[in-house]
């Protein structure tokens, strides 16, 4: 009775694999809103894989059980609920990707989103190529933060990720500020590709064997722990300049208790210190006035005398840190480096506020040429301009709407 039972059951299951679609058959968009060609062909590939997989097993099962006694009602009913987390994980991996192609089928939303593809993958590609670059597709979801689930990661199952997948806050479309959080979950990815947290934890663990005083241990310690959050800052900061701490600050713009609340085992910096760190690194990398002017209206914004006393003396040691806490990150070394300065993987010396700002002066003399920019320095650039308030919110968004629809069609007529 069992074998007649459990065939059945696993004809029925290779039936709905079967049925399963490959997203070029179920999901109509235009042209101009799908994600890269090597990233549907990587997906597609992992897909077709484990499918492919799991019926040869279904069918190495269904072959037993037409064997008399071969095995045991138990022993078979354990090798069938096998099978069927195998195909649950195949379901979790789709909809993963689903997400990922389902909102691209909006109107108009879906050619915004291949835009901001577009974006991450250039933020990920630095101009010394230290590692082999994966495939990035970005998705809207609701809350007002982002999330990445880094390539070459394991998907439900236990295979890698073939591509980068961002989670993006659907709140901050179509603004400047989207960058600082598209950027800073790529950053996620490339410090990973180039080992960063573990080279410069070391750094850091080598730094606190000297002599020091328990409060400076605790705040080297605590840098330590928050490095993949910090180096993610800091990927966007050398992206982006200003635009970077403008958008954190828009993430971080949360009622007070929340703001000062440290959590010495949340590997996010507190919030309010965590824009801190984004000021610190901006002015090393683009010495400027403008870097006090935002650090005062961040001191506006909140009273940091509500900082509770059991964390201010805490909160002091790691400000007064914050400058060669910087030093080291940005002139750090490591093997996957190859001889170079971490702040000189990327293009930051042609994003200095001054530059930025030449670059609207031409681009609004010569408006071809912003179409011929990197997404990215447009990023940067309309970023700003909107803190010198040069442009408003409404060109803001007209220009990167445009702008990201022109992205999307090039890469659409070059796929």
């Amino acid at each position: 009775m069992h074998r007649h039972f459990l065939i059945n059951e696993s004809y029925a299951l290779r039936q709905r694999l079967t049925e399963l679609q490959p997203f070029a058959l179920s999901t109509p968009m235009v042209a101009a809103a799908s994600i890269s060609g090597s990233a549907i062909k990587k997906i597609n590939s992992i897909l077709k894989i484990q499918g492919y997989n799991l019926r040869c097993r279904i069918d190495d099962f269904i072959k037993k059980m037409k064997q008399p006694d071969l095995l045991t009602s138990y022993e078979a009913q354990a090798q069938f609920a096998l099978l069927k987390l195998h195909f649950n994980n195949i379901l979790d991996q789709l909809d993963i990707f689903s997400d990922v192609m389902s909102q691209r089928t909006e109107f108009q939303t879906g050619v915004l989103i291949a835009g901001l593809d577009i974006l991450a993958e250039d933020a990920l590609n630095i101009p010394i190529p230290l590692y082999d670059v994966p495939p990035v597709v970005c998705f809207p979801e609701r809350g007002h933060g982002a999330a990445i689930r880094k390539a070459r990661t394991k998907l439900p199952g236990g295979i890698s990720n073939p591509v980068a997948v961002i989670q993006i806050p659907r709140e901050r479309l179509v603004g400047s500020g989207i960058a600082a959080s598209i950027i800073h979950e790529v950053g996620h990815q490339g410090s990973t590709e180039l080992g960063l947290k573990e080279s410069i934890g070391n750094e850091i663990e080598q730094l606190m064997q000297h002599n020091m005083d328990a409060a400076h241990r605790q705040a080297w310690d605590y840098y330590k722990r928050c490095l993949s959050e910090i180096l993610s800052d800091f990927w966007a900061m050398a992206h982006l300049g200003i635009c970077a701490t403008t958008g954190l600050m828009a993430v971080m713009s949360l009622p007070e208790i929340f703001l000062f609340k440290v959590n010495r085992e949340d590997p996010h910096p507190f919030p309010w210190f965590r824009v801190m760190l984004s000021i610190a690194f901006g002015a090393y990398l683009y010495p400027d006035k403008q870097w006090n002017d935002i650090k005062q209206l961040w001191h506006s914004l909140y009273d940091t005398t509500h900082i509770p006393d059991t964390h201010k003396a805490f909160t002091d040691t790691l400000l007064a840190l914050a400058a060669p806490f910087v030093t080291l990150v940005c002139n750090h070394q490591s093997e996957s480096l190859k001889g170079h300065k971490l702040l000189d993987i990327f293009e930051h010396s042609g994003r200095s506020p001054q530059q930025l700002q030449q670059y609207l002066e031409t681009w609004r003399q010569s408006p071809q040429l912003i179409f011929k920019a990197a997404p990215s320095l447009v990023f940067a650039v309309i970023g700003q301009a909107k803190w010198d308030h040069k442009i408003s919110v409404k060109q803001e968004c007209t220009i990167l709407t445009k702008l990201l629809k022109h992205w999307a069609l090039q890469r659409a007529e070059h796929n």
